[in-house]
């Protein structure tokens, strides 16, 4: 059995059709939308809006952690533009999505991330495109859970949740061969970003669940630049699959 997983893919439609070549099993752990590219300012969303310089200056607000400043240099941003912007944000986001679920192959079973609509997601699920939160599912004689979706921080990004929340739904999955998650557990290692110079936040219970199911993987993203990819807990293996923009390439299971 061989199973590609990704994570971050922030727009990489165009790659996903070869990370998908030779899998039996496709699976996604979320952040589809490209809102903002941290290397290209003029991509994403923002890119497409308002342009690399005003990107950049928003990025290096958010950097440097002025929140405030960043969060009231966007409002400006916003305020330049013509029409309500949940309408002009959705249009966006559904024009990606569009070209993303398009080029998943199937069988793909797929979660979301903290930049991500769920909301959107059952407009564009199609036969062979399976969205789990806080589910299991069998893959090749294996148990593999999954729970999507950040926790609360100072970027507000679109789909954050109490840390409660967080926790039922690792709870619900309970124990598994495999737990995939796009947020890592809450390992200072996995959590550093060394571009950005800080630590993201992980998942408290995500980290309780490995000491008390002893999965053989947890497989994550969101950390684009990690200081460790891969670690392991007693007998567990936590592996970041990549930011699957910046490389294009899948993490490979194979038993």
């Amino acid at each position: 059995m061989r199973v590609h997983v990704v994570s971050d893919v922030h727009g990489r439609s165009d790659a996903l059709p070869g990370a998908a070549a030779g899998a039996d099993a496709f699976i996604c752990l979320g952040d589809l939308i490209l809102f903002i590219d941290y290397r290209d300012h003029g991509r994403g969303i923002m890119g497409d809006l308002f342009g690399a310089e005003a990107v950049g200056r928003m990025i290096s607000l958010r950097t440097e952690q002025r929140f405030d400043e960043a969060r009231e240099w966007s409002r400006k941003l916003w305020g330049s533009l013509d029409g309500d912007r949940a309408d002009i944000v959705e249009a966006a986001v559904r024009r990606q999505y569009a070209a993303m679920f398009a080029a998943f192959p199937t069988p793909t079973y797929l979660t979301y991330g903290n930049v991500d609509r769920p909301d959107l997601y059952p407009d564009f699920l199609r036969e062979g495109l399976r969205l789990l939160d806080g589910q299991t599912v069998e893959i090749g004689g294996r148990t593999f859970g999954f729970v999507g979706g950040g926790l609360r921080t100072p970027m507000n990004t679109p789909f954050e949740i109490d840390d409660d929340a967080y926790a039922a739904k690792v709870a619900a999955v309970g124990a598994v061969d495999v737990l995939c998650c796009h947020i890592p557990p809450h390992v200072p290692e996995l959590v550093y970003d060394t571009v950005a110079q800080r630590f993201e936040r992980g998942s408290e219970a995500v980290l309780e669940a490995i000491h008390a199911t002893r999965p053989q993987y947890v497989l994550f993203g969101h950390v684009h630049q990690p200081l460790v990819a891969e670690l392991e807990i007693g007998t567990t293996r936590c592996v970041n699959v990549g930011h699957f923009n910046a490389r294009g390439t899948p993490y490979v299971l194979e038993w």
